[in-house]
């Protein structure tokens, strides 16, 4: 069952904005005809801020999500849970 966070991490806000930024900049790129090899060259830098937030909320998560679930005794559903995140997550 998914959980609603109590705490937000005001860095991972940040990078997603950032992220968010360099995606906008991608299209503005495209729609004006920018060298594809460019274009490239930001979607992998976009990629690689994307997968640095996905492994902080990852760290998050682990430090806070599922220790409270372990103390709570829910710690295996927190792991299936974490499993099937995970699945998605790394390609």
């Amino acid at each position: 069952m998914p959980h609603a966070h109590t705490h937000v991490n005001k860095g991972i806000v940040n990078r997603l904005a950032r992220v968010e930024g360099q995606v906008r900049s991608v299209k503005s790129m495209v729609e004006s005809g920018r060298d594809c090899g460019d274009v490239l060259i930001q979607i992998a830098a976009a990629r690689a801020a994307l997968d640095r937030a996905g492994r902080l909320i990852l760290e998050d998560h682990m430090q806070h999500c599922i220790l409270e679930a372990v103390e709570e005794g829910r710690g295996q559903e927190a792991l299936d849970d974490l499993k099937v995140a995970l699945k998605q997550f790394i390609r």
